[in-house]
């Protein structure tokens, strides 16, 4: 069966439409009767013929004089119904009497009330809604739709009525919109039964179409609360290591001419409440026992009916909450290494009070830091909880030291060498960047970087703790020497050679000594006497290998040329002789007069000797320009001849 509570400040506060003093203003007891018509699948069952005499079917969508118990009415007569639940809260299988009524005003529903105590003060309520959408358009206008008009009646058994009240039009509305109706009565002296009776008093018809649901039939009486003697709340809560004396305290207006009391408890919630033997007065003390909730409330009645809960009144409900001893959840991430993130942590809660090591102190929850070892040691929390409880904890924290990793000593090497590195004071090595190693994870690596590298090594303990440690390898550039291209002269000339040379930290010099100067420059100046070649030897201060290249130097024999001759046949001077060109055995000589034309020419093989002759004639004494082209590279040579007689 459902059950509801209703309290009188709800009551108080309904629609408009239920005139105040036709509900009880004061407390209100347990239900007598709480007829919520069950639940289940659809259809629930038929009334009694003794509660009504409409008709019941099994749709969902009764026609007039008819009716239905269910727990949903959706789609009927075309979407003019509301689609509407019970009303009862929580429980939505829960049923409902759905009445579409008679075409001629009469009763609907009739029930008989029993239990009841003679000279006591009831309410009855009942939820009511108006099934019609919209009263207007649903039946084709103003004027033509019935709206429900219900009376309830309170009679005894011989049909005297106790009271009786009138809900008026209960209008259509654009949602469903239950409303509770009801009023108050009072039982004549020996009076324990009496007939609850609702009638209809609109015609059938388009409209008057409604739902009933929840009725209620509880005594009345004076108003009568309940709380905590000192702060008067209806919430006491306190905690499982700090329990203390609870006093609570009920205040009743005047209403009983001899009023009784009596305290009750529940454990579960409410669904039952049982008797405190003694707590007969306004006021209950008691401590609590331990963790847990607890409802207490006091139920007061005329002097005779108090053992009654059809005839006692109830106060509204004190909660007395037992919270559990907070549980910290104090905790760590300890051990951690030295230099490392320490992570202190607690359960969620209203405040945090953190002491520990080194004068560490904290209000955070999850409170860090960096640990040290200064910071291990024990971690004190003086905690409360969001019910205001306290408690403390504790955790021990480690600091593990990082091992000391120490690498090989900084170390130089000529380029294309290596060096073998070495990591000692941990395992698990890990050497980086790995470029130039023979391995990257192992402590004794063969290093051959390109360039000057620092290379970081890492390694852990035995407790997960890392430390590390560098060392620089130097790449010295080894030498290079270039002493540039061959070259070639004339006998007793000089030249400057175009020697170049890099490499970290180098010197250079120039061997052989013979014929040079500025044999430590990379241009010395140089003029042998026959071919020769030169040495430029690069040396570096890192003992790295030196570097050496050779330029060959060809010197070709000076050429003497005459610059005049007397071809006139007295035996003296008489031809111009070049045999020297014959060492140039592919050289050229071209003699041009003064009107450029050549004249003579020859090659060296032919070991030149000119007879002054062109053509076979004796050439006109005067100037003339020779041209010497000796084909080994070297500039051409040029001059003038005089021929002279």
């Amino acid at each position: 069966m459902k059950r509801l509570f209703i309290s009188c400040i709800v009551i108080l506060f309904l629609s408009p439409q239920i005139f105040a003093q036709q509900l009880c203003n004061g407390s209100l007891g347990d239900p007598v009767v709480n007829i919520t018509f069950g639940s289940g699948s659809n259809p629930g069952p038929a009334l009694s013929s003794s509660v009504t005499t409409y008709t019941y079917i099994t749709s969902g969508c009764p026609g007039d004089g008819s009716y239905t118990i269910s727990n949903l009415v959706q789609n009927c007569f075309n979407g003019t119904w509301h689609t509407v639940r019970n009303h009862t809260p929580n429980d939505a299988s829960g049923y409902m009497m759905v009445v579409n009524a008679d075409f001629n005003p009469k009763d609907f529903y009739t029930q008989k009330v029993t239990g009841l105590c003679g000279n006591t003060t009831y309410e009855f309520a009942a939820w009511i809604v108006n099934l019609l959408t919209n009263a207007q358009s649903s039946c084709g206008g103003p004027g033509v739709a019935q709206e429900p008009d219900l009376t309830f009646r309170i009679e005894t058994t011989t049909g005297t009525v106790l009271s009786s009240y009138s809900t008026g039009q209960i209008h259509s509305t654009a949602s469903p919109d239950w409303k509770q109706y009801g009023l108050y009565f009072k039982t004549p002296t020996n009076v324990e039964e009496v007939v609850i009776r609702m009638t209809n008093n609109a015609n059938g018809g388009c409209g008057n179409d409604l739902a009933l649901d929840d009725i209620t039939f509880r005594a009345c009486g004076p108003m009568l609360n309940a709380g905590d003697a000192t702060t008067h709340s209806s919430s006491v809560n306190q905690c499982e290591n700090a329990l203390s004396p609870v006093q609570l305290e009920a205040t009743v207006t005047s209403g009983y001419n001899n009023p009784t009391y009596q305290w009750q408890k529940s454990i579960d919630n409410g669904a039952t409440w049982s008797d405190i033997p003694g707590a007969t007065t306004t006021t209950l003390n008691f401590t609590p026992a331990g963790k847990g909730v607890a409802l207490y409330r006091i139920a007061s009645a005329e002097l005779g009916n108090i053992n009654s809960s059809a005839c006692r009144i109830v106060s509204n409900v004190v909660t007395v909450t037992v919270n559990a001893i907070p549980v910290t959840g104090i905790g760590s991430n300890s051990p951690v290494c030295d230099n490392n993130t320490l992570k202190l942590s607690a359960n969620a809660g209203k405040s945090f009070a953190w002491t520990g090591p080194n004068s560490f102190t904290s209000i955070d929850q999850n409170p860090t830091l960096t640990a040290h070892g200064v910071n291990a040691g024990t971690y004190k929390l003086a905690y409360t909880d969001n019910n205001n409880c306290s408690t403390t904890g504790s955790v021990d924290v480690a600091v593990n030291p990082l091992p000391v990793i120490t690498a090989s000593e900084d170390v130089a090497i000529c380029s294309g060498e290596s060096t073998n590195l070495q990591a000692t004071g941990g395992a698990n090595y890990v050497w980086s960047p790995p470029t130039g190693l023979s391995s990257s994870g192992i402590a004794n690596p063969v290093a051959s970087p390109t360039q000057t590298t620092t290379y970081h090594v890492s390694a852990s303990d035995v407790n997960g703790c890392t430390g590390s440690d560098d060392v620089i390898v130097t790449v010295w550039k080894n030498p290079i020497a270039d002493a540039g291209p061959d070259r070639k002269i004339l006998e007793g000339q000089y030249i400057t050679l175009n020697g170049s040379a890099s490499g970290d930290d180098i010197s250079y010099s120039w061997q052989p000594l013979t014929d040079i100067s500025g044999e430590t420059t990379l241009q010395p100046t140089v003029n042998p006497s026959k071919d020769a070649t030169y040495t430029l030897v690069v040396t570096s201060t890192h003992n790295c290998p030196p570097a050496t290249d050779d330029v060959f130097v060809k010197v070709f024999k000076k050429l003497i040329v005459p610059n005049a001759f007397s071809p006139n046949g007295d035996g003296a001077n008489d031809y111009w002789r070049l045999e020297s060109l014959q060492v140039y055995p592919t050289s050229t000589v071209k003699v041009y007069n003064r009107f450029g034309q050549c004249v003579f020419s020859a090659i060296g093989a032919d070991s030149p000797i000119w007879d002054g002759k062109f053509q076979g004639k004796p050439c006109p004494m005067g100037g003339y320009s020779y041209v010497i082209d000796l084909k080994n590279g070297t500039p051409v040579l040029t001059g003038m001849l005089f021929i002279v007689l």
